[in-house]
């Protein structure tokens, strides 16, 4: 039973870097917990001010790590690369 408590928890905490490709070819990073719920607030002019202006197309790539301060430093870095840069920062 500790086990599956010691997984839940894990996938509890587990954040996500997301990104985003946008109208006009522009690419939009975040972090959240539930990265479909999150993309579907964007597709649905509730998420960040950038996609209500520049709505999604689709997701191009996710990446877990394991607390929001990891997932927030991976989105720093990322924010950081050219844009030429960012899908191969998934692989």
């Amino acid at each position: 039973m500790k086990a599956s408590r010691t997984i839940a928890a894990t996938v509890e905490k587990t954040w996500y870097l997301y990104l985003i490709e946008c109208r006009g070819g522009a690419y939009y990073a975040g972090i959240a917990r539930n990265v479909e719920a999150r993309y579907q607030a964007h597709a649905n002019g509730t998420g960040a001010r950038y996609t209500r202006a520049n709505p999604p197309l689709r997701l191009l790539a996710s990446k877990a790590y394991p607390d929001h301060s990891a997932a927030a430093r991976a989105e720093w870095e990322l924010k950081r690369l050219p844009k030429r840069k960012k899908l191969v920062y998934f692989m």
